[in-house]
């Protein structure tokens, strides 16, 4: 990411830019989901929903930032190095990481992590389970995905429904958010404040999320958040222009609302597959995130220049539609992390399912 910055903010003609920046974000999205992934792998069902939405709470700190350092810093090339140069950073301290436990036993590389939980253990004045050196989790199902393939998320018929619904959240979720967020460039207003406003919007979505998901569940604010973003977008469009501070408070409920759906597609989507090709899944299905982001500004400026509030009645249809498929998943509040694919096909079963090795984990964090 850090050399792939550097080179497009020197980059010599259009073309370099594109290709480097390109590169940025292929390897962008996959260091953020890599993250992602291994934080919701390191701890326990009970803390899942908190250190998943801290996790994003970050890209949301970052949006805000990202206006008043493009105000202060006009020029392109420094812009693009200013926002590349943190992520040399990382690899000050990338090595105090480690690797996730449960990919681990995953791959039946037991000693590494057992060593590993011991580590946590020790640092959190705990002691790791006696039993916990037994496990063993890899057997002749997961042994099969030891090298993950796109059959995989398909393979089953409640899998290949999960993948199908993820896959159409994720690419309503980009289309409709950045569809927002590039609005602002079309419509009268502040540029710099205008996105500002609609980034601060975001922060309040963590904490409902924080307030409803170990309560209501997954589901339903899943569903909801979607079906409120597609109302709040429709609701925008027949709204007058000399009414522009109404406009702008219901289109930021809808940047609101979305920006609830995109968070509560992570941890979903981490919740629904085996550990094996958790990550490979977040990957492949995420990649309808990267179409939403390409659709999005043809979206935006083919249908805003037939009618400028065009754009929105479309993102009320995807969202609205998207509310009613995610009623068809399966509620994942308090189920431990499925380890193969008959975990995923028994979902709706295990409920009230402790699995020992998830007892194993939240013992030692």
């Amino acid at each position: 990411m850090g050399v792939c910055g550097v080179i497009a903010a020197f980059a010599p003609n259009f073309i370099v830019f594109v290709t480097f920046r390109t590169l940025q974000g292929v390897f962008g999205k996959g260091s953020w989901f890599c993250a992602y992934v291994a934080v919701t792998e390191f701890v326990g069902s009970s803390y899942r929903r908190v250190v998943g939405i801290i996790a994003q709470l970050f890209f949301t700190l970052g949006v805000m930032i990202l206006p008043g350092v493009a105000y202060l810093i006009p020029s392109w090339r420094w812009l693009q190095l200013a926002i590349t140069l943190p992520n040399f950073a990382f690899l000050l301290y990338y090595w105090v990481v480690p690797e996730s436990p449960r990919w681990l036993f995953s791959r039946n590389r037991t000693e590494e992590a057992i060593k590993i939980a011991q580590n946590i253990a020790k640092h959190n004045g705990k002691l790791l389970p006696p039993s916990y050196s037994e496990m063993r989790s890899v057997d002749e199902s997961t042994k099969e995905l030891s090298n993950p393939a796109f059959l995989d998320l398909v393979r089953t018929p409640r899998m290949r429904k999960y993948t199908l619904i993820v896959m159409y959240a994720w690419f309503t979720s980009a289309v409709v958010y950045q569809g927002l967020v590039m609005r602002l460039g079309i419509v009268e207003g502040d540029l710099y404040l205008g996105f500002f406003i609609s980034a601060v919007a975001e922060l309040p979505a963590a904490f409902i999320i924080l307030l409803t998901l170990d309560r209501v569940g997954r589901r339903l604010p899943f569903s909801l958040a979607n079906i409120v973003a597609g109302i709040s977008c429709i609701i925008t469009a027949f709204i007058p222009e000399d009414l522009f501070w109404l406009k702008t408070t219901i289109a930021t409920v809808g940047r609101l609302a979305i920006t609830m759906a995109f968070e509560i597609v992570y941890i979903v989507n981490t919740e629904l597959y085996p550990t094996n090709i958790r990550n490979f899944s977040v990957s492949v299905c995420s990649g309808l995130c990267d179409l939403g982001g390409i659709v999005a500004p043809f979206l935006l400026y083919r249908l805003a220049a037939i009618w400028l509030e065009l754009p929105l009645i479309m993102y009320s249809i995807l969202a609205v539609i998207c509310g009613a498929l995610i009623l068809l998943l399966p509620e994942t509040k308090g189920i431990a992390l499925p380890e193969t694919i008959e975990d995923v096909e028994n979902l709706s079963k295990r409920k009230n399912i402790a699995k020992t090795e998830e007892k194993h984990i939240n013992s030692i964090y």
